[in-house]
């Protein structure tokens, strides 16, 4: 969510925060806004892809500085768009957006992207840090705002929403909110983040005696992600707006100004409400009435309890159960366990794929793991299969369709794609979705192996850790168009072998004795990643073909997931997949071939990449 305007007026005044040492409290984080905060740092490279293990480290050392100041941090994420999926043209906006920032991105011009696995990595390192978090079902925003008040502690966001909020212990942007400054003070009282709280008392005060209970009436009137302008032209058409400080850098922000005057003459909303509607024609005044009623209770605190899902693990929501999402399902969303693409399939069958810095000439990299998300479709919308002695066409009407919206070169456009036929077993009557986990897990892992086009017997010489990334890496041998490059594919294996290879330097298994060798090459992979690449072109094609790499990977971990994982889940945060890296090895295959050599020094890695290899082509 967010406030047209408002966060702009409230950082050039200044005058509405108050100094805060945030140290010894509970702090409520509003979890989307920090993996963007922590994934746009400075020097982040965002044309190739992503680099998680840099940024799982940025998670990590955010959280120790926390830790370090006595703060006890609670994580609160956003789930899928909600059964009304209200929000439907603000996101088809931002796609939009998005899509012109991967386009610029790919032209060499700057841009904003986050790229495509960051979420899952967040997810993996709060699960690796201990760090206590929940996914809702739908925006977080009034779990967040309700949590916090519940505890009256503050709330950590960069959500312009939360200036609207009544928060009992108010809101700390994260724009004010220095961590990588934390200080220790004089005396007893140990280290603090230095931050800046938003006072509402002194935003209301600024514009006479505005009544914080009108704070939502504006928000919604002045636009935000749920409501448009257009519906209110004709009141800020005709209404005389007190003109504030009208002159200069307030020329921006003037209706905003004006109108926040305006509302500061009504007791409460009610009255100010039907002040309003006298500026409109009568037959339009019941449904704007309805309209700005329905957008203000998006300010009210949620009465989902996330008190109780922090003491007991336990996930109440009522929008969910009117949906009908299984229970189970519902409690792998909140846990984690399950991505928000999975209960918008479910409740709305409709999707957005996310872009990538991709060659926008050829088809969306998310085409190739089209038959992968048909079988995610097909588990969670499969009909009865009474239709299984009906003719082949009959049974291909019957099976049901998901919008999906993808890049159609420069374009955002929306497809409709149908759900795959799965096989018999999983069209018995006896396991519909919310028996999925009695179906027996040899099943389930035939059905994720099967949509590869691999056999579990070529992944057992694997580390289990890296059996779903290597069988997704078949898949897209197998499914690339154009085809992958020999190497494409040995850059890959041996991004993945150095990511192994710093896990078990950075982190050692405490019962295997490290291997002196280990070392050895973990320290001359370091001093090759220190020269100076002699060519740093990026490769659009090259790029694209990566691209489509994660997009695979991505949706083998999401029907993972939804079958209970048959197969370990890989840890995007121990630098499964580094951009930057893997490009690098791409451009020095071509000139230098020893490349591949990288890690003769470590037996062990040496056999894992030629494993990896053999494994993949054959």
């Amino acid at each position: 969510m967010g406030v047209q305007g408002l966060t702009g007026f409230v950082e050039e005044r200044g005058v509405f925060f108050t100094e805060l040492r945030v140290r010894d409290t509970k702090l409520v984080i509003d979890g989307s806004s920090l993996y963007h905060r922590l994934c746009f740092a400075p020097d982040a490279d965002l044309r190739r892809g992503g680099d998680y293990g840099a940024f799982a480290a940025a998670v990590r050392h955010f959280f120790g500085v926390l830790r370090a100041c006595g703060v006890a941090p609670f994580v609160v994420l956003d789930g899928g768009r909600g059964a009304e999926d209200r929000k439907l043209p603000t996101l088809r906006g931002r796609a939009a957006e998005q899509l012109r920032a991967a386009h610029g991105l790919s032209r060499g011009a700057g841009g904003c992207l986050v790229p495509l696995l960051t979420r899952e990595a967040f997810v993996q390192a709060l699960g690796r840090l201990g760090v206590p978090f929940v996914q809702c079902f739908a925006e977080a925003d009034r779990e967040i705002a309700g949590l916090a008040n519940r505890w009256g502690c503050p709330v950590l966001s960069l959500d312009s929403d939360f200036f609207v909020f009544d928060l009992a212990g108010g809101y700390c942007p994260l724009s004010h909110f220095q961590w990588q400054s934390a200080r220790a003070a004089a005396g007893p009282q140990g280290c603090y983040v230095p931050a800046r709280c938003f006072s509402a008392d002194r935003f209301c005060g600024h514009f006479g005696h505005l009544s914080k209970a009108l704070l939502p009436l504006f928000a919604v009137m002045n636009g935000n992600d749920y409501i448009g302008l257009e519906a209110l032209e004709a009141f800020f058409s005709k209404v005389r707006l007190p003109r504030g400080c009208a002159a200069g850098r307030a020329g921006k922000h003037l209706r905003l100004q004006g109108l926040l005057h305006w509302l500061a003459q009504f007791a409460e909303p009610a009255e100010a409400l039907d002040n309003v509607l006298k500026y409109l024609k009568k037959h339009q005044r019941e449904e704007i009435r309805e309209l700005l009623c329905t957008s203000m209770e998006d300010y009210a605190p949620s009465e989902v309890n996330l008190e109780d899902f922090f003491q007991n693990g336990s996930y109440e929501c009522e929008a969910a159960r009117k949906a009908d999402v299984p229970q189970w399902v519902l409690d792998a969303l909140a846990k984690g366990k399950l991505a928000p693409f999975v209960i918008n399939a479910l409740i709305l069958r409709s999707t957005f794929l996310r872009v990538q810095v991709e060659n926008m000439q050829r088809p969306s990299a998310h085409s190739t793991a089209l038959p992968i998300r048909q079988v995610i479709y097909g588990l969670l919308l499969r009909v009865s299969h009474s239709t299984e002695d009906a003719s082949p066409s009959k049974q291909a009407n019957a099976l049901p369709t998901v919008c999906e919206f993808d890049r159609c070169q420069k374009t955002l456009k929306k497809t409709f794609v149908q759900a795959a036929s799965l096989p018999p077993d999983f069209c018995d009557d006896r396991f519909p979705l919310d028996k999925l986990m009695e179906v027996p897990m040899s099943w389930r892992q035939m059905l994720l192996l099967e949509t590869l086009g691999v056999k579990m017997s070529f992944l057992e010489p694997i580390p289990s850790h890296l059996q779903l990334p290597l069988a997704v890496t078949c898949y897209w041998i197998r499914c690339s168009e154009p085809k992958v490059k020999l190497n494409q594919l040995k850059a890959l294996l041996l991004m993945i072998v150095s990511g192994e290879l710093q896990r078990i330097t950075d982190d050692p298994d405490p019962t295997v004795l490290p291997a002196e060798d280990d070392s050895l090459a973990y320290n001359e992979f370091l001093k090759w990643k220190e020269k100076k690449l002699q060519n740093n072109d990026f490769d659009l094609d090259a790029a694209h073909s990566f691209c489509q790499w994660q997009c695979c990977l991505q949706m083998g971990l999401y029907l993972n997931q939804l079958l209970g994982t048959p197969l370990s889940e890989p840890d995007l945060s121990s630098r499964l997949y580094t951009g930057t890296l893997v490009h690098r090895l791409y451009q020095e295959l071509k000139s230098a071939p020893s490349v591949e050599n990288l890690f003769t020094l470590s037996p062990k890695m040496a056999q894992l990449y030629l494993v990896l290899l053999n494994t993949v082509e054959s």
